[in-house]
């Protein structure tokens, strides 16, 4: 079966002449033919993006009826959960039991979650301000920022599109989606759940395309007022380029390369378990996968001994099957991607303990599977620890002082997230003030709540996603004051004499 998928403008779906084809990284083959934006598509959804937030009744809805569509939304995705989470599955690699389990439901908990606290976080604040110029009044008061272009990535298509659109449709944005051209398919289907939720037409638009034909349409047009986006250290680096042609609020969640630090004295069997899932989940597509690995030397054998058993282990197959653990890579582009940086590990002289091939299953060489790989002996200079490599790659390397370790945690141009594994309190405490990371896990990995935000440091990034201060980034504060002096008139009226 061979999927069909339209533009989603101005609350219609909209087929286009030029088709691009989607496929199922597990088998290689055509699984969707998906309509592609063109420049006139492009100014159809800015236009009506603007005229939904200036003239439409989205801009003039209470917050009651705000909520009320946003829950909809969340309602839809759970209806259709099974179906999203088969083709979440069958667009990215992803195994079953990810989708089902972690992304689809957390998906329609985000829009859940903004909805129930939308009156909350968009409460006025009053400060009273007593002064010798005068007394006044200040209200502080958050509004939209206006038309917002959400630039979701390819790893998580469903759920970081959800964490995007749920917290700038609570605050009363409109919306311009663009999903990434490799795995636009849940995207679109989401777009048929807002149509069913009734949101007037273009609150949210949805637009298919390459990012290079329309990131610079996009992000360079002064109707535009927000860019959200997740996605490459580089693309991000263009996009602040489009972007400086009209002054626009920009929030940038890039790239990782983040560090997880086992103490002597961390319970083994956990931090085994929880470091295999730090950077074999999803494939190790993930901004947030732990590929650098640094355990105290006392403990180091064990560790490494531990780990490459259980990675061993690992059950390679079919995104489908429930009983896969890892499925294949999203492209062959990102499979040679892994294989060229393998071979630069090699080839500066780490040693791979286990992986560092293809599949070898006769059942899986049509589609870009790649074994869970552990580089042991990694060194700082090495290109491998330096860089994002976004697969199934581990780099361990041993430390013998807290110090030590912190260091090489720091020692990277990336600091989105860090992982502590230790029984110590005093030391978890104490070692996560010194990581340079905008989120540090304790004894777990990849805990990710909408109550609280997530966002990286330095290469990684800047701005926040979900919790209270996520929502408020798709906000504007405005500062209303009044003079309240009693039986007085303000300084300023006497201030020329007249």
């Amino acid at each position: 079966m061979i999927y069909n998928y339209s533009l989603f403008i101005d609350g219609k779906f909209l087929e286009t002449k030029n088709k691009q084809q989607v496929f199922n990284p597990a088998t290689g083959e055509c699984i969707a033919e998906v309509s592609i934006a063109a420049g006139n598509d492009i100014e159809s959804a800015i236009n009506a993006a603007r005229r939904a937030f200036d003239e439409s009744p989205w801009k003039k809805s209470s917050l009651a009826e705000r909520k009320e569509y946003i829950l909809k939304i969340s309602q839809g995705i759970l209806e259709k959960a099974q179906e999203l989470a088969s083709l979440e599955s069958l667009n990215t690699g992803k195994p079953i039991k990810e989708t089902t389990f972690m992304d689809i439901p957390s998906s329609a908990a985000a829009f859940d979650h903004f909805a129930n606290h939308l009156e909350e976080f968009l409460a006025a604040e009053n400060v009273e301000i007593n002064s010798q110029i005068a007394n006044a009044k200040s209200t502080l008061s958050r509004e939209p920022q206006g038309v917002v272009v959400l630039i979701a990535p390819w790893n998580y298509p469903l759920l970081i599109t959800s964490w995007k659109l749920s917290q700038a449709l609570a605050a009363g944005n409109t919306v311009i989606l663009k999903p990434s051209s490799l795995t636009p398919l849940t995207a679109l289907e989401l777009g048929k759940i807002i149509h069913n939720a009734g949101l007037p037409s273009g609150v949210v638009n949805i637009i298919n395309a390459g990012g290079e034909a329309c990131g610079k349409t996009l992000c360079s047009d002064k109707r535009i007022d927000m860019i959200s986006f997740t996605g490459s250290n580089a693309v991000g680096k263009k996009i602040m380029e489009y972007a400086s042609a009209n002054v626009k609020k920009l929030t940038m969640e890039l790239g990782g390369k983040s560090a997880s630090i086992i103490l002597k004295d961390a319970d083994i069997e956990l931090a085994v378990n929880g470091s295999l899932c730090s950077i074999f989940l999803n494939q190790g597509q993930m901004c947030t996968a732990m590929s650098r690995i640094f355990v105290q030397d006392e403990i180091y054998d064990n560790f490494v001994n531990d780990f490459v058993a259980k990675a061993k282990r690992i059950k390679l197959g079919k995104p489908e099957d429930f009983e896969t653990q890892m499925g294949p890579l999203v492209s062959k582009a990102q499979l040679e991607k892994v294989i060229s940086y393998v071979e630069k590990g090699k080839k500066e002289g780490a040693k791979i303990a286990c992986g560092g091939k293809t599949s070898q299953d006769f059942s899986l060489k049509q589609g870009f599977f790649f074994e869970p790989t552990i580089f042991v002996d990694v060194t700082k200079d090495m290109t491998i620890f330096k860089e994002e490599i976004f697969g199934p790659v581990a780099c361990i390397s041993k430390f013998k002082t807290e110090n030590e370790a912190i260091t090489l945690a720091n020692a990277s141009d990336f600091g989105l997230a860090a992982c502590l594994w230790t029984k110590s309190h005093e030391a978890a405490g104490r070692i996560a003030k010194s990581l340079n990371t905008g989120t540090v896990w304790i004894n777990t990995y990849g805990m990710f709540f909408n109550e609280v935000p997530y966002g990286g440091f330095k290469q990684s990034g800047f701005g926040k996603e979900l919790g209270r201060e996520g929502f408020l980034e798709y906000t504007r504060l405005k500062n209303v004051i009044m003079d309240i002096t009693k039986e007085a008139k303000p300084l300023v009226n006497y201030w020329y004499g007249f």
